[in-house]
């Protein structure tokens, strides 16, 4: 129970929050939350980076199980995306509108609903392990490693949904840095636990999942206890669940775009697996390394977009509009120029950097023209996100959602039926940079149109 002294301490922290959320300078408030946001990313990048480098070291076959994976893994982000972020952009508003107990009511609501739908998602996935690898495009070689790798991976997938959605939730209160100490700890134990299950202990590609399963496990319960130990933070509370119509449309509406998003991700992921394989192990292991460099990338640009989202929120429930244009284009200038020097280091060291993670000649040989394809089209991506995260902070759910299908759902499959008949496997690799450039025509107007609406009033 709290004491009148705890409460009072909470509120004024609370309203401190509030104020600096709404009275800073927009830009350096944007840096201070980007900086462990960006951090955070990285680390999720790293998580996925350091499978598949341990990985490379037992053989092309099972660096391509990791890949065959990423559907999955795909799916598991986008359950935890959309509970984390539907929740989140709305706490971030109620704060905004000064909501303290609908706020509350949100974070517990999305948390418990999210780690719940997965304990049933992953049970299912575990009774049809065997099947679901098919699915997601295993050939016959790749199978076995596939299908131990998945175990581990479902076992610990309610964990790993519960810390993206606490990730998410601290991150929209603009408490990036109690965000980010969860998800050191789990990256910096799962670089440890890697090579230690892998090799000391013998368990080949499973450890890699092993050390994943540990380590998000790790980072769930640390994100709870920072999070709902700090007075400036939305507490979990069990008797704040409160699931409800009201509740959920909010969610879907705050969290449709990452959902669609990162399931079209999966489904993109799946359906080029099944054509890559056609190449043999090589072209899938080969994507499945360009796609784990170039997140170093986008999860850079999606952190510092990440900063400005909190931004975002508090000032639109704040109704400080011009705060709002104003942080989002520099939020643009800051992502794009920053996507361009990196498009440009990986181009020109694509081959050092494939090497890295397999020394297979053929794999080498893909992935450097797969590597300096996605550069092509890498600096156009910051105006597809950042148009994304504006539209899906200020509740513009339509919009938001048409871009986060549009790179996967409205472009890339086209484009792979067109590509793919013509220039076979070079056609899979050309499929990527030719949707994100539609994509990106298709953003301007949207931002055009979105920008125009937020007036001061």
């Amino acid at each position: 129970m709290n004491t009148p002294h705890t409460t009072l301490s909470k509120a004024g922290a609370e309203k401190a929050k509030f104020i600096e959320m709404t009275t800073a300078p927009v830009r350096r408030l944007i840096i201070k939350l980007a900086m462990p946001s960006i951090a955070i990313m990285l680390i999720s990048a790293l998580y996925n980076m350091a499978d598949t480098f341990f990985v490379g070291y037992l053989g092309t076959s099972e660096v391509a199980a990791v890949g065959i994976a990423f559907p999955l893994m795909a799916v598991i982000q986008a359950i935890g995306f959309f509970f984390g972020q539907g929740s989140g952009n709305f706490i971030s508003r109620a704060l905004g509108a000064r909501d303290r107990e609908g706020a509350y009511r949100m974070a517990a609501t999305g948390l418990f609903s999210g780690t719940l739908l997965m304990v049933v998602v992953a049970a299912l996935g575990i009774v049809g392990r065997d099947t679901l690898v098919d699915l997601l495009g295993a050939t016959p070689t790749i199978k076995p490693y596939a299908v131990d790798y998945l175990l581990y991976i479902l076992i610990g997938s309610p964990f790993m949904v519960g810390a993206n959605i606490l990730n998410q939730q601290l991150r929209f209160q603009g408490s990036p840095v109690a965000a980010m100490t969860g998800m050191v700890s789990g990256a910096a134990l799962n670089l440890v636990l890697d090579p230690l299950f892998i090799f000391t202990f013998n368990l080949g590609v499973s450890g890699a999942a092993v050390a994943t399963m540990v380590s998000q496990i790790v980072s769930f319960f640390v994100l709870l206890a920072y999070g709902s130990t700090r007075k400036e933070n939305v507490p979990i509370k069990p008797r704040c669940f409160a699931p409800s119509t009201r509740c959920y449309m909010e969610i879907f509406r705050g969290g449709i775009p990452s959902l669609l998003r990162q399931s079209l991700m999966s489904v993109a992921t799946i359906i080029t697996n099944h054509l890559a394989g056609n190449y043999g192990d090589a072209a899938i292991a080969a994507i499945t390394i360009v796609n784990r460099v170039s997140m170093v990338g986008t999860s850079t640009m999606l952190g510092f977009g990440q900063g400005f989202q909190p931004v975002c929120g508090f000032n639109y429930g704040a109704r400080l509009w011009g705060r709002v244009r104003e942080g989002f284009w520099f939020a643009m200038r800051v992502a794009s120029g920053g996507l361009l020097v990196m498009a440009v280091l990986l181009a020109l060291f694509a081959p050092q950097i494939i090497a890295v993670f397999r020394d297979d000649p053929e794999v080498i040989r893909i992935g450097i023209i797969g590597l300096r394809l996605t550069c092509v089209s890498l600096p156009f991506s910051a105006c597809i996100v950042m148009t994304n995260m504006l539209t899906q902070t200020i509740g513009r759910a339509k919009e938001a959602s048409l871009l986060a299908v549009s790179r996967q759902g409205l472009f890339l499959y086209p484009a792979l039926l067109a590509l793919v008949p013509v220039y076979g496997l070079l056609g899979i690799q050309l499929a990527t940079p030719v949707a994100d450039l539609m994509s990106f025509l298709l953003a301007i107007p949207l931002l055009i149109r979105v920008l125009r609406s937020l007036r001061e009033g």
